[in-house]
């Protein structure tokens, strides 16, 4: 069964519902998973031909009488870098999910993924105009990303025209991903994504929308609030509902056009959309 994004939420525990997606899903974030002889014990598999039998652990086959042998995990070549947009709109909700919680709980999902697979992973936020790195990459990342995914906090503006992220020069094999709702006023995000993307880079960019930024269908009076400045303005939404439809429809379809680009994949979804079939369909993309 699916687990709604809601009912994640209700757990009000972060590292409990990444987990949860992670199982639900039991895929690996990049092709299969690797494991070698190592020092930490991580599971139990059969024995194949080829194996050495000293690795059959004959205690277990003594009470089971199958020949298992005990494997563990190998550190991973592969970096994940997690960046996360921390701009005032992703306190923005709609039917009890905000945009933050959603990528928080999306985030600890695929650092679950990582940790199985037992990649590098580091932890980036992207926070009024630059890029704070939140836990880099080592020991222990990954509990501190799900620790540090706890605290963070959305506000102010993310505006940058011009930047540049040593952070991101590495020459190593990395994906990239990044969580936002990748609303721009200028061209801020576009030339991130055409700064960072590379051969050696993949960009994964996970873009979560409301129903009503993508289709707006409100009618009455409301007061309407740009959750990064603070401005208000109360309006009639049935006499903007058509401007405001075609803006939006026009945006995203130049957006995923301008996308387009070697490397970058682009998942567009919903508030409402379960996070474990985001994730399948991102990972279908990459394959």
């Amino acid at each position: 069964m699916t687990l709604l994004t809601t009912e994640l939420i209700k757990l009000n525990n972060l590292q409990l519902a990444g987990r949860l997606v992670s199982e639900e899903l039991m895929l690996g974030i990049h092709g299969s998973k690797r494991s070698g002889v190592g020092i930490e014990f991580e599971q139990y598999r059969h024995y194949e031909p080829g194996d050495d039998p000293k690795r059959i652990d004959w205690k277990l086959y003594a009470r089971t009488q199958k020949h298992l042998v005990r494997e563990s995990s190998t550190e991973s070549n592969f970096h994940l870098r997690f960046v996360l947009d921390l701009s005032g709109s992703m306190n923005y909700a709609e039917k009890g999910v905000s945009r933050l919680d959603y990528a928080k709980i999306l985030l600890a999902s695929l650092a679950y993924l990582g940790y199985r697979q037992s990649d590098q992973m580091s932890l980036y936020a992207l926070k009024n105009g630059g890029l704070q790195t939140i836990v880099p990459s080592g020991k222990q990342s990954f509990q501190r990303i799900l620790y540090e995914l706890e605290k963070v906090e959305a506000s102010g503006s993310w505006q940058n025209d011009n930047p540049k992220f040593p952070e991101f020069q590495q020459k190593q094999k990395e994906l990239l991903v990044l969580v936002s709702d990748f609303l721009q006023v200028g061209d801020e995000w576009l030339k991130l994504i055409q700064q960072v993307s590379s051969p050696r880079r993949e960009v994964l960019i996970f873009q979560v929308l409301g129903e009503e930024e993508m289709h707006f269908s409100l009618s009455g009076f409301y007061r309407f609030k740009d959750l990064e400045t603070g401005k208000e303005i109360e309006l009639e939404a049935a006499t903007i509902q058509a401007e405001v439809r075609e803006k939006a429809q026009k945006y995203l379809a130049t957006l995923e056009e301008a996308l387009l680009m070697p490397y970058v994949y682009l998942i567009r979804r919903s508030l409402q959309t379960p996070i474990a079939q985001v994730i399948i369909e991102a990972l279908s993309k990459r394959k």
